[in-house]
């Protein structure tokens, strides 16, 4: 286990001992309540037994981590520790400060582009700036952890309407573009580029795709694969990420908006892969 994420489990294990939460659970109790966890969308659970979260929950789930044969079960298991960690201390903030809705969250997301209420949303936007500020406040939020499926819901509502209406081109393409911005925030949160000192091309190749604008993703696949020149095999590419879709899939609600929209992310990034793939065919 890194260093860090060890810090942040004794931490977490110090406050939850010197709180006054409830009986410490059983070592079966505890994994079910990990294995659970790991299986299902963690934010339910977590507000469900957030008493359960002390000193012994803590320094069980690092010697788990500690003793995993694979380091995907490790970060896995790190990414696990962290989202436990943000959400606890969300459900902490929530009783002591009022709590925005996701209508609220999402305006201000909006807000760099879509000003005022009573503006036009001119896309692309005029200020080059504008979608950099979108994505800033976005990854704020997402680390307060805001962005739930209440938020997502809110967001697919939103685009519903833009795409009944018909006449606000800017808004229905900023609604999008926020989604994007979701999944690769989410999808970059975890790296599997690295194992063992080894870098993995086609792995590293595909995140730096995930994290990218989704207008320069043609040009990355074009210059990363063997079809252009690129030290990535176009096959290995389309393997990754379709390996991702599999992770996503185990490891999200099933259907849920969360795991709907980064499955989606990661099918257009296919689909990209397979038209570049194409062209240079042709």
């Amino acid at each position: 286990m890194c260093s860090e994420t060890r810090r942040n489990f004794c931490i977490c294990a110090a406050a939850a001992d010197s709180s006054q939460a409830s009986e410490s659970s059983s070592g079966e109790e505890i994994d079910r309540l990990i294995d659970k966890l790991r299986s299902t969308d963690s934010q339910l659970i977590v507000a469900e037994n957030v008493l359960a979260f002390d000193s012994k929950f803590w320094l069980r789930l690092a010697t788990r981590t500690d003793l995993c044969k694979s380091e995907d079960d490790e970060v896995d298991l790190e990414e696990l520790a962290s989202n436990i960690m943000q959400l606890v201390e969300r459900i902490v903030q929530k009783t002591e400060e009022k709590i925005e809705t996701s209508t609220d969250v999402l305006m201000a997301i909006l807000e760099p582009v879509a000003g005022s209420k009573n503006e036009e949303i001119v896309w692309p936007p005029r200020d080059p700036d504008a979608l950099q500020r979108v994505r800033k406040e976005l990854m704020h939020r997402e680390s307060a952890g805001y962005l739930d499926d209440g938020f997502l819901a809110e967001v697919n509502a939103q685009l519903r309407q833009a795409k009944k209406d018909a006449d606000k081109p800017g808004l229905l393409a900023l609604l999008q573009k926020v989604l994007q911005l979701y999944a690769a925030t989410f999808l970059a949160k975890t790296s599997y580029a690295k194992r063992d000192g080894v870098v993995d091309e086609a792995e590293e190749l595909l995140e730096n795709i995930i994290s990218a604008d989704s207008e320069a993703w043609d040009s990355m696949i074009r210059s990363g694969v063997d079809l252009g020149g690129g030290p990535v095999k176009s096959v290995d590419l389309r393997k990754m990420a379709k390996k991702r879709i599999e992770r996503i899939l185990l490891r999200t609600e099933g259907g849920s908006y969360k795991q709907r929209i980064l499955v989606e992310y990661l099918k257009e990034i296919e689909r990209s892969v397979d038209m570049v793939v194409a062209a240079f065919s042709s």
